[in-house]
């Protein structure tokens, strides 16, 4: 709703000094001595100058002076506070794998993280319409974002993702069981959870057979994406130099395991579908084919900042004030007609 407002109305009463200043003033003119001169009635014809025309002008202005700044205080703004829309969205929570596994170096030139990551946000930006969470888990799930529709969140959350930033392991389970949560409160008819592994699930408090049926009974589809080739993959390890004796960063072939089995059950008893991406062209062209799924109206929220009108309010208070004290210093003042 677009209209007026006053961030800090309380400093409105600050606005009385205006009119008390103006009334102290008139009642101090009213209660000045005045000194009688005979042959006064001379002059009863004479006509008053313009400095005692004017001499209330100077505290007339400073009142009005006082009146503005105490508005400008209550700091007004102008805009929207809320706005309800419909939109054409799904609600979407990407749980992605950062076992240490996924520094394999088999998607060239980076690792399953990196391009992981890449084809992500490039999803994340063709969704603008929809609201999408981020979960991450290794050993341990993590929520880096609940469902949003604000990409440029969404994407500062993606970039601070990296490889050790949890306890290594592959917990499957707890990294859909954390997905759900996410949207058990979504009120669109189409929830979807993308999770992106490339291993066995061996770690976590809750088993993969568990955290599935728990996203039949909230009517979630689960999309299952295995990242990696099969057979072995170049993977970074940490040895040390028998000669030197310094820890050097080599790269060993090392075979991959991916429970595509596991994954493709999960797909399957959720109406999901499971894919396996061995390049990042081939993972693209997944995260493409999820991209095309139904859409749902779902009703937002949008909150939208106000313009602060508060530093051209207080401008035109010090500018009154100013003219009050050149007028005073010019002669004008309150005095006895």
């Amino acid at each position: 709703m677009t209209g007026f407002r006053f961030e800090d109305p309380l400093w409105l009463w600050a606005g009385l000094l205006g009119p008390l200043v103006v009334a102290l003033a008139l009642l101090r003119e009213r209660c000045s001595p005045a000194i009688g001169f005979p042959g006064l009635g001379r002059l009863a014809g004479a006509r008053p100058g313009w400095r005692v025309r004017l001499r209330h002008a100077p505290i007339a202005v400073a009142a009005a002076g006082l009146t503005l700044g105490a508005a400008a205080l209550a700091r007004p703004q102008q805009g929207s506070t809320r706005e309800d829309v419909a939109t054409q969205g799904i609600d979407i929570v990407v749980a992605l794998d950062v076992s240490g596994s996924m520094a394999a170096e088999d998607f060239q030139p980076d690792n399953r993280l990196a391009v992981a990551k890449r084809v992500v946000s490039e999803f994340f930006e063709r969704r603008r319409n929809d609201r999408i969470g981020l979960v991450v888990f290794a050993g341990k799930s993590l929520t880096k974002c609940p469902p949003t529709t604000d990409v440029g969140v969404l994407r500062r959350q993606l970039d601070d993702v990296r490889l050790e930033m949890l306890p290594d392991g592959t917990a499957i389970g707890s990294g859909l069981a954390t997905s759900l949560t996410r949207l058990r409160r979504s009120k669109a008819r189409s929830r979807v959870v993308v999770l992106v592994t490339d291993g066995v699930n061996n770690a976590g408090e809750i088993d993969p057979a568990t955290a599935t049926d728990l996203s039949r009974a909230l009517e979630v589809r689960v999309y299952t994406v295995g990242v990696g080739r099969r057979g072995t993959a170049p993977m970074p390890v940490q040895v040390r130099d028998p000669f030197s004796g310094e820890v050097v960063r080599r790269t060993m072939p090392m075979e991959v395991q991916i429970d595509e089995e596991l994954l493709r059950r999960i797909a399957d008893r959720t109406g999901g579908a499971f894919f396996r991406a061995t390049d990042p062209d081939s993972l693209r062209t997944i995260f493409d084919r999820i991209d095309r799924l139904e859409r749902s109206e779902i009703r937002l929220s949008t909150y939208r900042r106000h313009r602060d009108l508060f530093p051209h309010v207080l401008s035109g208070a010090a500018a009154l004030l100013a003219l009050a004290g050149m007028s005073w210093a010019a002669g004008l003042r309150v005095a006895p007609a």
